[in-house]
């Protein structure tokens, strides 16, 4: 039935918002190639489109400029889908929170952060090394550690209220503590140079938060 030409409604399509999302997942993975095996520097829009097999146009149009690109790529790689998901709202984060012990709260955040570096340490490593040339990269990284290390805080706090924690060491100690363990140049340490498998880098998180942070020393 065709529509009213007086109906202001905004006007949806199924069919069209799944075609935008499907281009949108074909030049973030373009981009997240090309970032890898070309580097920051390397890789140009162009070539993204290319290799999505889009037009320039339409990669400004769905993500935007190449520091976009390589931001969406990053938030991409964290939530496991096309999108940024806010720490709060991460499936992974609800279950820590409804564990009721520390030990179950550290093996499931153990987990998690094995399976989120095997998508984004690469990506991690590919943007840190654009931030030594590239002031939007530089801010980005910046952006992204901070906010790594405020969701530390909140980690901590979430364990401190199961009365296991060490009680000699700030909470905010304990948080830098895990921050400094859960990024990727820890897990490129080991997983990338030392060739250490997903469930050998979980096991051995879990092990050491265990013994840093409770009193199970």
């Amino acid at each position: 039935m065709p529509r009213d030409v007086n109906d202001t409604r905004p006007y949806h399509s199924p069919k069209r918002a799944e075609r935008a999302a499907a281009t949108r997942s074909a030049v973030l993975r373009a981009a997240r190639d090309l970032f890898l095996s070309e580097g920051y520097a390397g890789t140009t829009v162009a070539a993204v489109a290319a290799r999505a097999e889009v037009a320039v146009d339409t990669v400004y149009a769905v993500v935007g400029r190449k520091p976009a690109l390589l931001r969406e790529v990053a938030e991409a790689a964290i939530s496991g889908t096309d999108h940024a998901v806010p720490a709060a709202q991460r499936e992974y984060v609800r279950r820590i929170r409804e564990a009721s012990t520390a030990g179950e709260k550290i093996a499931i955040y153990a987990r998690a952060v094995a399976e989120i570096q095997d998508r984004l340490g690469p990506v991690y490593l590919a943007l840190r090394e654009a931030a030594t040339s590239d002031a939007d990269c530089q801010a980005l990284w910046r952006t992204i550690s901070s906010r790594r290390a405020a969701n530390m805080r909140d980690f901590v706090a979430d364990l401190r209220a199961t009365g296991e924690l060490r009680t000699d060491v700030s909470d905010d100690e304990l948080a830098d503590l895990v921050w400094s363990t859960n990024g990727p140049e820890h897990w490129a340490l080991l997983v990338h140079e030392r060739g250490w498998t997903t469930e050998r880098f979980e096991a051995s998180l879990a092990d050491t938060w265990t013994r840093t942070l409770t009193d199970a020393r």
